[in-house]
């Protein structure tokens, strides 16, 4: 597994991490704690010394949980977590959004409860957790600066909502220069990834991206197919039927990515991501322990430019196909301003 460093940090990532979302929590199936330490063991085994996890993931059990599974290995791994949703304070309804506490205080005291909870001194990466742009003032960053200096933390993060868009938050923490920019990005969502690329070039900032939802909701590495029920509690259901159609077509245009069996459509879609140089980490949402062992090979199976060149041209012609997504609205915190001064043409989400 090659390694990766974080923006201007010495923090270095493997090329696949470990969303530790999966774990704790039972959004993506219900498994044991015991079944949970052994999927953490196994991307070990894997290569994999990235593992990213937040407080809220089922209320500080995903930071225990990797906590423990972690503690002989602390050396070997790269952990990071995100703060800024107030679990503590607000009972949560469902996978309902909780309420976000963002203040210097908060921060410590969040921060403080983290490295409890995990069984360390001081955390890899401090994320800030789908915070908007205006919840971000001077104060912020000096906290995150502050918690830097005294060696709480070693880099800094900013993670983007579930809903794509946050273009303001990215361009923000890209030209705050902040270690590491988590969203959501894949083959067939690129708008906003492109649009971080480009900012990232011309700012010349040091930020690195980290993709997640490398594999589209089940799409991009083969798993939710035509004949596929997804429960009713499954969270990728909120995705209308045209998305999931059309996305079928899409994924027929990317089959030679397969290059005639030698690496997957899961390992090419993490690979595609990884081609880009301000890329330092995908994490996918593994499920099984066989996910980890397909998934972390993508680093050893790299796209040729050629192939790259390929999607890209794809992408660019909506794939050849003629039809409506359901999807055309994108998250802005900021009412479509950054969505408009990037030339995309959506509409503003929940409009």
């Amino acid at each position: 597994m090659q390694q990766r460093k974080l923006g201007d940090s010495d923090v270095a990532v493997s090329e696949v991490g470990f969303g530790a979302w999966v774990v704790g929590t039972d959004w993506w199936g219900d498994r044991t704690r015991d079944e949970s330490i052994e999927m953490i063991h196994h991307a070990i085994d894997q290569g994999i010394t990235y593992f990213d996890t937040g407080d809220v993931y089922g209320h500080g059990n995903s930071e225990e949980l990797l906590g423990e599974a972690l503690a002989d290995y602390r050396d070997e791994v790269t952990i990071a977590t995100k703060i800024g949703y107030d679990y503590y304070n607000n009972p949560q309804a469902g996978h309902g959004e909780l309420p976000k506490e963002i203040t210097p205080e908060y921060i410590r005291e969040a921060t403080e409860k983290s490295l409890d909870r995990l069984g360390v001194d001081s955390v890899d990466v401090l994320q800030l957790h789908n915070a908007d742009v205006e919840e971000v003032d001077e104060d912020i960053l000096e906290v995150f600066d502050e918690l830097k200096e005294d060696g709480i933390i070693k880099a800094t993060g900013w993670a983007l909502g579930p809903s794509i868009g946050w273009l303001a938050e990215g361009d923000m923490a890209i030209a705050e220069e902040f270690d590491s920019l988590q969203l959501v990005w894949n083959m067939f969502e690129q708008e906003v990834g492109n649009h971080f690329l480009e900012t990232i070039e011309n700012t010349g900032s040091s930020t690195s991206l980290i993709p997640r939802v490398p594999h589209s909701s089940g799409l991009l590495n083969e798993q939710v197919t035509p004949e596929t029920e997804l429960d009713a509690g499954d969270h990728r259901g909120f995705r209308p039927d045209e998305w999931y159609e059309t996305g079928w077509e899409k994924l027929d245009t990317l089959q030679f990515l397969k290059a005639d069996d030698k690496r997957t459509m899961g390992q090419a879609s993490i690979a595609y991501l990884l081609s880009h140089d301000p890329v330092a980490s995908v994490t996918p949402t593994f499920r099984t322990k066989a996910d980890i062992t397909e998934w972390a090979g993508a680093s050893e199976v790299p796209l040729t430019d050629k192939e790259v060149d390929r999607v890209d041209d794809l992408y660019a012609n909506g794939f050849g196909i003629e039809r409506f997504d359901g999807m055309d609205s994108l998250r802005s915190s900021v009412d479509g301003e950054d969505l408009r001064a990037a030339g995309l043409d959506r509409k503003v989400a929940g409009d």
